[in-house]
């Protein structure tokens, strides 16, 4: 299983739309994201706009390739593209992609095999 962590920045103007429209995402979208095998999904908003994403898969490059062939994701992604500053191309396949530092349950299991 892979983690994976993104930042988008959502324009200021449009935060309220912007939350507005992921508070009752599209059925068939939601079932497209994880048709794809991402899990555990998560988008945090930060202020002024900064946007974090996170989700789970075990294959990555086959979750994103799904996504880029999906029609629904393809049209979600369409009307979600005015909602970004600086981004060329699509949110799912664009965003700044997160390096990640500390996983708890990683750090858990090299102590424990380090005590035994």
């Amino acid at each position: 299983m892979t983690r994976i962590a993104f930042q988008l920045q959502v324009r200021p103007e449009l935060l309220d739309e912007y939350l507005a429209r992921h508070s009752t995402v599209w059925p068939e979208m939601l079932a497209e994201i994880a048709a794809s095998g991402r899990r555990n999904y998560s988008l945090f908003l930060a202020p002024g706009g900064v946007l974090f994403g996170s989700y789970e898969t075990d294959d990555d490059a086959a979750s994103q390739a799904y996504l880029a062939a999906s029609e629904v994701a393809a049209r979600w992604e369409a009307e979600m593209s005015r909602f970004f500053v600086g981004l060329d191309g699509r949110a799912d396949q664009a965003a700044t992609p997160l390096t990640e530092v500390f996983h708890l349950e990683t750090q858990l299991a090299a102590a424990e095999s380090t005590e035994s």
